[in-house]
């Protein structure tokens, strides 16, 4: 659920122009925030030297127009401000919306950086845009209410790739202003952390066999599983950048490997905290079905069950089989190994479709730059590799270089393509990109619902370990 907000840069008390620029962009650069810097784009600016480009092209247009405009009203930059909502987007695809928004908004005609941000439980982009244009003429005119002009902009391209907006948003005129955690209220999504503590709940009740079987059932989930030294654990669930770790300390009580292995093994029941019930989940199935008449003399196991989750995850699991026409066992679990599988295939899919992307962005980078820079590597030659002319440029000599063990490292031997074509594929591969995305959220959310479905009706039937085989038998 993108946001956006829309600041402009003044110059501060104490500090010279430079200072307050380089103050700016220097936070959306942090390396702890930008993954090392490579959460980085710009454009018409090199990111290394963007704070002294700005004032360049401030002097430049003092020099061209002879205009200056008041200190305390001088405007150096602008910086737009774009969230999403947590586990919706990757921070390469944030940076590339920022990246379509930066361009969007100033048609090209200013120079901009685009921060990607990944230290908060929000991806969010920093997107910091020259008030100068780029020929020097002139300056951004920003105008009244520009704020929800750029909120248009950004909600359209959100759209356009699958994510999620605020459709009627309050405006703090009509009342008290909410800020974002409080509007979702009840609808909060449950972070990774609390996914990852209900999926654990949930391979535990199915009982698995020995820890195999239990990070087996993990993996049928969704998450992927990543053993270290130590004994250490960690899992990472389906759109998270980073692995969380498996300790107490990090999710809880009860939660670390050795806790886990503990209830598997039967030397500790489910601690107490997991009785209380799982974490809030957003509601996907409608509540048809009332669990409180079902749960009179049921007996033991259902008072169990309800102990373990609560009444609304039990009518979701019941309701699941009926909005579904699962009438027996089999379908259902068919059902979840087919819904399981189809992610896996799509995720396989998007990965292949990403690497070739990548490729085709860098063998285009490489081709501007080998054009580019190919005319002073010949007059290079020309003058018998002089050290002199090599000193004059060596710059450009480097990109020169650099481009071509680019293209020869891409292209194996095999012929350049001209850019025309690795442009189209570029936007096929984009446009197949966007298609295979849009069909991975919702395989993702299918897989979910199935298995969370399959795991509650497990227990509830008792269909689990010995008892399962046994009632198959029969």
């Amino acid at each position: 659920m993108a946001t956006t907000r829309h600041f402009t840069r003044h110059v501060n008390a104490g500090e010279t122009i430079a200072e307050a620029i380089k103050d700016c962009t220097d936070y959306g650069k942090n390396p702890d925030k930008t993954r090392g810097g490579d959460l980085i784009s710009s454009y018409e600016c090199d990111p290394a030297t963007v704070d002294a480009e700005f004032l360049l092209s401030k002097s430049k247009y003092k020099a061209i127009t002879g205009r200056e405009q008041k200190r305390d009203e001088n405007i150096l930059c602008y910086q737009i401000r774009q969230s999403f909502l947590p586990g919706e987007v990757a921070p390469e695809e944030a940076n590339r919306i920022g990246y379509e928004l930066g361009m969007n908004w100033t048609k090209g005609r200013h120079a901009f950086l685009v921060t990607t941000h990944i230290d908060k439980a929000h991806i969010h982009n920093h997107i910091y845009y020259n008030s100068t244009s780029l020929d020097c003429t002139r300056k951004f005119r920003n105008f009244w209410n520009s704020s929800f002009a750029i909120r248009r902009v950004s909600d359209r391209i959100c759209l356009e790739h699958g994510l999620s907006i605020v459709k009627n948003p309050k405006l703090r005129s009509k009342g008290k202003f909410k800020n974002y955690g409080e509007w979702l209220g009840d609808n909060k999504p449950p972070t990774f952390q609390e996914r990852l503590r209900a999926q654990i709940d949930a391979a535990l009740l199915q009982k698995p066999a020995d820890f195999t079987a239990f990070l087996s059932l993990m993996e049928a989930a969704g998450y992927e599983v990543k053993q270290g030294r130590r004994g250490s654990l960690s899992f990472r669930a389906p759109g998270q950048e980073r692995f969380t770790r498996c300790r107490a300390s990090t999710l809880g009580e009860g939660y670390g490997p050795e806790d886990i292995r503990a209830v598997i093994e039967g030397r500790a029941p489910l601690p107490s905290s997991r009785a209380a019930g799982p974490v809030k989940q957003g509601r996907k199935l409608n509540l048809i079905i009332d669990i409180q008449t079902r749960l009179q003399g049921k007996g033991p196991a259902y008072e169990r069950w309800a102990k373990v989750f609560n009444l609304k995850q039990m009518a979701a699991a019941l309701a699941y089989l009926q909005d579904n026409g699962l009438t027996e066992y089999e379908q259902l679990e068919k059902k979840a190994e087919q819904a399981t599988e189809h992610f896996h295939t799509l995720a396989g899919k998007i990965k292949t479709v990403e690497a070739a992307l990548a490729t085709n962005t860098e063998l285009k980078g490489a081709t501007v730059n080998y054009a580019k820079t190919r005319s002073v590597f010949e007059a290079y030659k020309a003058a018998r590799y002089s050290r002199k002319y090599l000193a004059e440029h060596e710059a450009e000599i480097e990109i020169y270089r650099a481009a071509r063990a680019t293209m020869s490292a891409i292209l194996d031997g095999a012929k350049l393509p001209k850019m025309d074509r690795l442009k189209e594929e570029g936007r096929k591969l984009a446009a197949e990109k966007k298609e295979l995305y849009a069909e991975y959220r919702e395989a993702r959310r299918e897989m979910r619902e199935v298995t969370t479905a399959k795991a509650n009706i497990d227990y509830l039937l008792g269909l689990t370990g010995q008892e399962k085989n046994k009632e198959q038998e029969r």
